[in-house]
């Protein structure tokens, strides 16, 4: 029963077809895909910052708990410690490119 259903060989033609070949991002595509992260990791904190403003402002008028805005508050320094450290990277890593000799 087994040897009854045995499958034949895939013609490597057929596999192949259907492929598509690989775009290789370029050296400018890299280093704007990078800023755009950056950009949307610095507009993250920032709006972290906001939301614990706001927050405050509605712990003072008596409408959110204390929690939400340590909890927020909290989130929104650990953004900042992280982008912070991110920066001493970059800035670490564009000084060792720097002192390479060519």
């Amino acid at each position: 029963m087994i040897q009854s259903m045995q499958l034949g060989p895939i013609a490597p033609s057929q596999a192949i077809a259907g492929a598509k070949p690989v775009k290789e991002a370029t050296p400018a595509e890299l280093t704007q895909s990078f800023g755009q992260y950056l950009q949307t990791a610095l507009d993250s904190v920032s709006n972290q910052e906001k939301q614990v403003h706001a927050l405050n402002d509605q712990f003072l008028a008596g409408k959110v708990d204390v929690t939400q805005v340590l909890i927020a508050s909290e989130q929104a320094q650990l953004g900042l410690q992280l982008t912070s450290q991110v920066r001493n990277k970059v800035v670490e890593a564009y000084q060792e490119m720097m002192r390479m000799q060519l």
